[in-house]
């Protein structure tokens, strides 16, 4: 199912990566099939790869999907829209869109995003719920290092990489040619070291000009 929920350009670009990831999606439903609530649910999973990887313009890399009951949906720091209040990290992201480029709405909705090109992908595809980086161990690295280098490979130089905090940063040199922008994570741990001021919508926009691509329009 994993596999076969991907967009066919993604299966084309990951198919060495078949057996991989069905191991990966017998763990987790041996998990779930044991009485394991996971994050995101498992119609979920896969998500962010619904979105054409030829469209892909920006790629925001988050470390693992919320724990908390009802919260992930598949795509790095998003939310399902019913999420009230809206966790602090993408609190923080919102704060920052008000601050950075103050004619965008910023309800919190990243759904947008990803119908813009925005691959929002998480390190590790799952949790367990209330139990954070549950899943850390399943593999899910090895799989998403395949991802951000066959998305590299694919755009080359048309591609930005906002990578924030060190456990994202670690990844630039699996980007190639691509833009990266690094900031801290916009944790409430860290938000106030950098992150807040950092400017990576407006910059990221700059920089997809500056490569003939359009901007994204990150009114959410």
């Amino acid at each position: 199912m994993f596999f076969e929920s991907m967009h066919p350009g993604w299966q084309n670009l990951l198919a060495d990566q078949r057996d991989l990831l069905d191991s990966l999606e017998a763990k987790v439903q041996n998990l779930s099939d044991a009485g394991g609530a996971i994050a995101p649910a498992i119609s979920n999973v896969m998500r962010a790869f619904s979105l054409d990887p030829a469209l892909v313009r920006v790629l925001i890399v988050g470390q693992d999907p919320y724990p908390s009951e009802g919260h992930a949906i598949g795509l790095a720091f998003a939310v399902s829209l019913d999420t009230k209040p809206l966790p602090r990290s993408l609190q923080n992201m919102m704060k920052e869109l008000a601050s950075d480029l103050p004619e965008c709405s910023n309800s919190g909705n990243l759904m947008h995003w990803q119908l813009q090109g925005v691959l929002l992908l998480n390190r590790h595809l799952t949790t367990s719920i209330g139990q954070a980086a549950a899943h850390a161990a399943f593999g899910w690295t090895t799989f998403t290092d395949a991802v951000i280098k066959a998305l590299a490979a694919t755009h080359r130089e048309n591609l930005v990489a906002l990578l924030w905090g060190n456990h994202a940063q670690s990844l630039a040199p699996m980007l190639g040619e691509a833009t990266v922008l690094r900031a801290v994570h916009p944790s409430p741990l860290s938000a106030a070291r950098g992150f807040f001021g950092s400017k990576p919508y407006s910059s990221t926009n700059k920089a997809l000009k500056k490569l003939g691509l359009e901007p994204i329009d990150w009114s959410c």
